[in-house]
């Protein structure tokens, strides 16, 4: 097994490599169609990284992916399986894929929300839209009630 490379994006500008002696596969019988084999292949695939040990991460993003991987996580270990397809070979190719994107996904430092004013326009409208709402319901009252 190759080493697992993580295309660069935010909060990681040169990518990640992750060594392969850090990711652990296991094997086991896929659900689904396959035929007489189903029963006797291995075909789904789960890898497994342990994201508290893993020396592919600095400590800001180690900090970063735990926080926003906590829901998926057993302990500090990402888990991720795929057995979409018959051959354990393309299962393994698609989970290494998944593994990445949700690395690459994570470790993307959030956004920060910059705080803008409402335009003249904008206040304008609204309130020309409230003074419009308040004659019509003032024209709704009796016409004697002041």
């Amino acid at each position: 097994m190759d080493d697992l490379h993580v295309p660069a994006g935010p909060g990681a500008p040169h990518g990640l490599r992750i060594p392969a002696a850090e990711l652990a596969e296991q094997f086991t019988h896929a659900s689904g169609p396959g035929g007489q084999g189903v029963n006797t292949s291995d075909s789904r695939v789960q890898l497994r990284l342990d994201l508290a040990t893993t020396t592919a991460v600095d400590d800001d993003q180690r900090e970063r992916l735990l926080a926003v991987l906590a829901p998926r996580l057993a302990g500090s270990v990402l888990t991720v399986s795929a057995e979409e397809h018959r051959a354990q070979r393309r299962n393994r190719v698609a989970a290494r894929e998944r593994l990445a994107a949700i690395l690459r996904e994570a470790i993307a430092p959030p956004v920060v929300r910059r705080p803008t004013k409402p335009t003249r326009g904008s206040k304008r409208r609204r309130l020309d839209g409230k003074r419009r709402r308040s004659e019509t319901k003032q024209n709704r009252r009796r016409p004697g009630v002041d």
